[in-house]
């Protein structure tokens, strides 16, 4: 292995590690969902694997096409600017949407109150929330299974910036090995950090007293998302 593939080795592990802590959008969505929705730690780091590989396979079949075709690193930077200019305000769309059901839910699961009076004439009522009812939890079912689903479609969508033009053209030159070795080793630095990021912190949120606050989780949620969104359209994250 020359010294050049070691060096972009050990480049491209560096880069997949701050690449994805500095862009919060890599884990902030999976933790708020995951507190808002209840998912178990299991389900949390599946859906947080499976969106990383498409939003790495994305760049990297873009890359190999532009590798095998010859065709020039800047072209590819345009499309892959295209593509994060979609997937941020796919986050921004998601997001809004999220918050106004999640304040629609919350406003909707306000406790209230029924009066029943039974055959004894004996009147009584009681306090409670119809999100609590049976048929009501078949329906946040149903709706749960959605959410994985437009999540991966944006990680698709969002692009891995420097593994193009930083790491495979030049590793390309090299040889094709080198081009696979690099990769990978970008990819998996990206999805093991991204999914400690995402475990660690929804380890601390359901340790945290945030009990008043579960009402308003789903647009909590959605807000967050949503500012995911506009930061990388308007920071640049």
């Amino acid at each position: 292995m020359s010294t050049e593939i070691n060096a972009l080795i050990l480049t491209a592990a560096s880069m997949g590690f701050f690449h994805t802590i500095l862009g919060p959008d890599h884990y902030l969505p999976f933790v708020m969902i995951s507190w808002a929705k209840k998912w178990s730690g299991l389900k949390t780091a599946v859906i947080t694997f499976l969106c990383g590989i498409g939003h790495i396979l994305s760049s990297v079949i873009l890359g190999l096409v532009g590798v095998a075709f010859g065709i020039m690193v800047g072209k590819l930077q345009i499309i892959e600017s295209f593509r994060g200019n979609i997937a941020a305000w796919l986050f921004i769309a998601f997001g809004l949407v999220y918050f106004v059901w999640g304040l629609r839910r919350a406003y909707k699961n306000k406790p209230h109150t029924h009066g029943h009076i039974h055959i004894d004439h004996n009147g009584h009522t009681h306090e409670h929330t119809h999100h609590d009812q049976h048929s009501h939890i078949h329906a946040e079912k149903e709706k749960t299974n959605v959410t994985p689903w437009v999540l991966f479609i944006i990680f698709v969508f969002g692009p891995c910036e420097p593994l193009i033009p930083l790491l495979m053209y030049p590793a390309a030159k090299s040889s094709w090995s080198g081009l696979i070795m690099v990769t990978a080793v970008f990819g998996a630095t990206t999805i093991l950090t991204m999914m400690t990021l995402v475990l660690v912190a929804r380890s601390g949120i359901s340790f945290a007293k945030l009990n008043p606050l579960n009402k308003f989780s789903h647009a909590i949620a959605g807000a967050t998302i949503c500012l995911c969104g506009l930061a990388i359209v308007f920071l640049g994250l």
